[in-house]
């Protein structure tokens, strides 16, 4: 897969075929995608019963690759996630057990559950692709990608994501409810042989794309051009995120590489060879809110991030 012409033909397919399952929910489908061709991880929020465990397993089957799924809680430990080496009787030697980890997409169900110690044993699977166990690195897959939830509205006995980690994640996603038309459409579809999970199941959902495709199609969106205008407005986007009077904390470089990333795969998604300001500027929120931390006094008379981003884009100038 070495042509643009053959990426735009795939991904339209790959949309196609998730929308047999999801219904709805086309930005965050997109920027599932987005993330699993850049190579990055998404954080996705939302409330129970709105189809993200679903959304993560309709992914894995239309591209090709394993599906694991870690509920966090406050007593999971780090080998739970990563493994661990148990002595087998029968071999006389200790034998490696892979933990959930291992996989092409992990569902990393309600991430701030877990403590930090939990939490980092994550950090170098998503940095790296990378694992050690008992001073033993292991490779994880090309295609490793986490999609990490968490409950917008419940944070009783929770633990909140580091910085480190939050900066790990190319997304942060807000899964909302549907349109009234989209959740009579579900109701409609359960009570029938045609509910998601049972289309999920039931093979009407054709795989489009496997590991080594993935890795092609990564390596052909290189093709899709990012003018040297366009570069110098992202890294002006992010730098104003730390001058604004009223961040404490603004976006850092990964977040530059992660909007010119996630730019690029954008317009390949959109049938385009090339990056507009409007990519940018529509992938500037997800990218952006969850680096940024707002001063209390502004946060007190109740800006919120959207308003601040708005702020942002407004104060720096288009590129012509």
């Amino acid at each position: 897969m070495n042509s643009l012409e053959q990426v735009k033909a795939t991904l339209a397919e790959a949309r196609a075929e998730i929308s047999k399952v999801i219904i709805g929910q086309q930005n965050v489908v997109d920027h599932a995608l987005i993330a699993i061709f850049t190579g990055q991880h998404v954080l996705i929020e939302g409330v129970p019963g709105v189809g993200k465990t679903l959304l993560v397993r309709t992914l894995a089957k239309v591209l090709g690759g394993d599906f694991s799924r870690i509920q966090f809680t406050p007593d999971l430990m780090p080998a739970d996630i990563t493994g661990t080496s148990v002595f087998n009787l029968k071999e006389n030697a200790f034998v490696l057990v892979k933990g959930p980890v291992f996989t092409s997409f992990l569902l990393a169900d309600e991430i701030n559950r877990a403590p930090a110690k939990t939490q980092s044993a994550l950090l170098q699977a998503m940095q790296e692709r990378l694992v050690t166990i008992d001073n033993e690195t292991h490779k994880l897959p090309a295609s490793f990608t986490v999609f990490a939830t968490q409950n917008p509205i419940e944070y009783e006995g929770t633990y909140p994501l580091p910085e480190a980690q939050k900066d790990r994640f190319m997304f942060k996603v807000r899964v909302g409810y549907p349109s009234r038309d989209e959740e009579l459409n579900l109701a409609a579809r359960m009570l029938g042989q045609e509910s998601p999970e049972a289309i999920l199941e039931s093979g009407t959902v054709k795989q489009v794309l496997s590991a080594d495709s993935i890795a092609a199609l990564r390596a052909a969106l290189q093709q899709v051009v990012v003018r040297d205008e366009l570069m110098a407005y992202v890294v002006d986007l992010v730098r104003a995120t730390r001058e604004h009077e009223a961040v404490l904390v603004g976006a850092g470089p990964r977040a530059t590489q992660s909007l010119l990333l996630a730019s690029r795969a954008r317009a390949a998604l959109d049938l385009r060879d090339f990056v507009t300001p409007d990519d940018v500027r529509a992938l500037a929120e997800p990218v952006l809110g969850h680096r940024l931390v707002i001063r209390p006094e502004f946060e007190i008379e109740g800006m919120t991030i959207e308003e601040l981003i708005g702020r942002v884009l407004e104060a720096v100038p288009l590129p012509r």
